[in-house]
């Protein structure tokens, strides 16, 4: 799936599957950046919580591998992984509208940092929030 042409002005972010069987390139042009603890994305991340930063489903493309892609869920919302490796590359959400990039999956480093911490009522018992961030226990207030 081809997003719309790049913006040479906007700098481009290289991210990529373990295996680089798949890379795709995003605009860092992130809406927002957060950790979300929710129980899919630890079990999507195999982690405490999931680094995401959301942009707009269009400004995201692959560069290479899209047939090597699977996914998991329905049109609306969904993760894409390699077929080969099983990483997880994005995931769409918001009525296809948006994709959330796993910052781990980033080979380049994004201008927005996390900015807080979601679902933390379902976070993991064994993990410890450290830092200021600040922790909401669902989505956050818009």
């Amino acid at each position: 799936m081809r997003g719309r042409p790049v913006d040479l002005s906007i700098r481009s972010l290289h991210g990529a599957c373990l295996c680089e069987a798949v890379e795709y390139v995003v605009q860092d042009a992130f809406e927002y950046a957060l950790n979300c603890h929710c129980s899919q994305c630890r079990r999507a991340t195999g982690s405490a919580f999931k680094p995401l930063a959301g942009i707009a489903r269009g400004e995201l493309s692959f560069v290479r591998g899209e047939a090597a892609t699977m996914t998991y869920g329905d049109a609306d919302a969904h993760d894409v992984h390699c077929r080969t490796c099983g990483s997880l590359l994005f995931s769409v959400v918001r009525e296809g509208a948006y994709a959330h990039v796993p910052l781990g999956g980033l080979k380049d480093e994004p201008t927005l940092k996390p900015s807080m911490h979601i679902f933390v009522g379902s976070k993991a018992a064994w993990y410890e929030i450290t830092d200021d961030l600040p922790q909401h226990d669902a989505f956050p207030p818009d």
